[in-house]
């Protein structure tokens, strides 16, 4: 499923949903297949597909699989400079593009690199120009080649290189990841144990499939024969929840955050008797948690209160977010507990799982018959964790990646003498084999007084205040870490009228003593059960949140902590200005 702009009016929002069946699919992808052929493209040519979420994403990716050829995602929004190298480095000499802006941006690099043999592009529109190709034509003689291409698939060898896939670089340079046709295969069917399947599901395609976990979360329901629905724009995922009515979902946890962020604005703007129900409403889920979430036995006032709740508020929270989802999955960073909690007892059960563009990505993962609320899952089948002394978490299956693409010594520092993949993340294993994952290895803090602190916790615990958006804790080298902080605006100004304050402007904001001493009290209630040396003791108040195209995100959603401390770097200064303690560097 996927949308498209409605003729019948003439308002520019307004939009309608058309549907692909599975075997025209299947003609659309043996058409371009075949076409790709013609063109000369061979087992082991690198394709680049530039587009953003859609079936002619899906539909090329494996018509250049069916040729044995190599897949080379480029993200939608991605740079021109960043698409560029990407090219160049995967020595792609074809490229897929899909979409007015992505054509436009292909035919001003394409001066920069004179390698690219061909482009096609679907729905380009104004963007057409010489040289490139009609998507449209070259899918047209697809019903004729369907034989063709299943004869082809099957020459195509588990062991051979299936996509080169660029890390989102928020540790340096991006590297191609190496995935064979195998790493992909197995990441999707095995990633999925537990989960059950309905010839009623449809699942919302969002997390960008120039990433390998929206791309397997989609092999994985495809190979289901589940109906994907493809969201173009992560910006209309409220819209198309509650248009498409989905039942499954991946997401990362930002998405989760501003979700639990918007049902408790949604609720806080109730007055008299629904303000009062909303409330008594969160505070049984909040005590529902231990039988809902966790498999503790259920009191029978308990029972009696979630059902009431249910039945006056969860089911309306749940109609607001399209009505039918049966579960959802986390991944692509950690995600606070008590988030989780929080969705599992309003009846929105979250399964977290973790992985790594390396692991194809799945390593872990929670499912409906083994699930703990706080790891990240059991490593699944065909897949080995073991840590190493340092707490790094070590990976050995068929999910890890063949190397990185043309860089050799890259590949060798990613991997022990005897063979196991380093993740570079730090975690633990339990007693029942679950993993949990503590943070980055080299995103780990080091205070000036040698104490290790990972941010990431920290910094989950202050986003699950209603008056912060997002959070990034700094202090690397420092006597204390401190925080910088992006406020959601709205939830601080009807704070303030409360106490009798009228703030209009993010300057207020910033400025105004009262608004500080409530940050000040905040940060203290969250961290309170923190070791000290892990509480925040400053922070600054950020006007604007990261973003992507901002450069302060990679495009799962995650920190690049060295962009927005450089960013920053003045604002970080103030902080610390009178702190006289020298730092280990200086002293050392």
């Amino acid at each position: 499923m996927y949308r498209i702009a409605d003729e019948s009016t003439s308002a520019p929002s307004e939009s309608r949903w058309a549907s692909i069946s599975a075997s025209e699919m299947l003609r659309r992808v043996a058409g371009l297949s075949g076409s790709l052929a013609r063109l000369g493209i061979r087992a082991g040519d690198r394709v680049a597909i530039f587009a953003p979420n859609c079936p002619e994403w899906h539909t090329t990716d494996f018509a250049i699989q069916g040729l044995g050829a190599v897949t080379v995602p480029v993200y939608f929004n991605e740079s021109p400079d960043r698409m560029s190298y990407i090219l160049r480095d995967s020595g792609a000499r074809n490229v897929v593009t899909v979409g007015e802006s992505q054509a436009r941006k292909m035919a001003e690099s394409r001066r920069h690199l004179p390698n690219i043999e061909h482009v096609i592009s679907a729905r380009p529109e104004a963007a057409m120009g010489g040289g490139i190709l009609r998507y449209e034509d070259l899918i047209a003689p697809g019903e004729a080649e369907v034989g063709e291409y299943r004869r082809r698939c099957e020459a195509v060898a588990p062991g051979q290189l299936a996509t080169i896939i660029y890390t989102s670089g928020t540790t340096g340079e991006p590297k191609g990841v190496m995935l064979t046709q195998a790493n992909l295969v197995s990441n999707a069917t095995d990633s999925r144990h537990g989960f059950e399947t309905l010839p009623t599901d449809i699942e919302l395609s969002l997390l960008p499939l120039a990433h390998v976990y929206g791309r397997v979360v989609d092999y994985s329901y495809i190979f289901r024969g589940v109906a994907v629905a493809y969201v173009e724009q992560i910006e209309t995922v409220a819209q198309a929840l509650n248009e498409v009515h989905p039942t499954v979902m991946a997401a990362v946890p930002r998405l989760y955050e501003k979700m639990y962020a918007n049902i408790i604005e949604r609720g806080h703007r109730e007055t008299g008797i629904k303000r009062w129900l909303f409330d008594w409403a969160i505070r049984a889920a909040q005590r529902a948690v231990p039988w809902r979430a966790r498999g503790e036995q259920a009191p029978a006032i308990g029972k009696w209160q979630w059902q009431a709740a249910n039945a006056l508020v969860y089911t309306k929270i749940r109609c607001g977010i399209g009505g039918q989802l049966r579960y959802l999955s986390s991944g692509g960073a950690p995600i606070n507990a008590e988030l989780i909690d929080f969705f599992w007892s309003i009846g929105l059960p979250v399964y977290q799982g973790y992985g790594l563009t390396e692991t194809s990505p799945v390593v872990s993962a929670n499912n409906p018959l083994a699930n703990k609320i706080g790891t990240v899952g059991r490593p699944i089948a065909g897949v080995e964790v073991r840590i190493a002394e340092d707490g790094e978490v070590l990976v050995k299956g068929k999910c890890v990646m063949q190397g990185y693409y043309n860089k050799p010594d890259d590949t060798r520092e990613a991997f022990t003498a005897d063979g196991w993949f380093r993740t570079g993340d730090i975690g633990a294993l339990d007693a029942d084999g679950y993993l949990s994952i503590t943070d980055r290895k080299k995103e780990l803090l080091k205070t000036a007084g040698g104490k290790f602190i990972a941010p990431a916790p920290i910094e989950n615990l202050l986003k699950a205040s209603p008056f912060i958006d997002n959070a990034m804790v700094i202090g690397d080298r420092r006597k204390f870490v401190s925080v910088l902080i992006v406020p959601n605006f709205p939830h601080v100004e009807a704070e303030a009228r409360k106490a009798g304050k009228e703030i209009v402007t993010p300057g207020q904001t910033f400025a105004d003593p009262w608004v500080r001493d409530m940050f000040t009290r905040e940060i203290e209630r969250l961290t309170a059960k923190l070791a000290h040396y892990e509480q925040p003791k400053r922070f600054a108040l950020i006007e604007k949140d990261f973003t992507y195209p901002g450069g302060e995100l990679t495009y799962t959603l995650k920190l690049k902590r060295r962009v927005i401390e450089e960013r920053y770097k003045d604002v970080i200064e103030r902080i610390y200005a009178d702190v006289q303690e020298p730092r280990p560097s200086q002293t050392a």
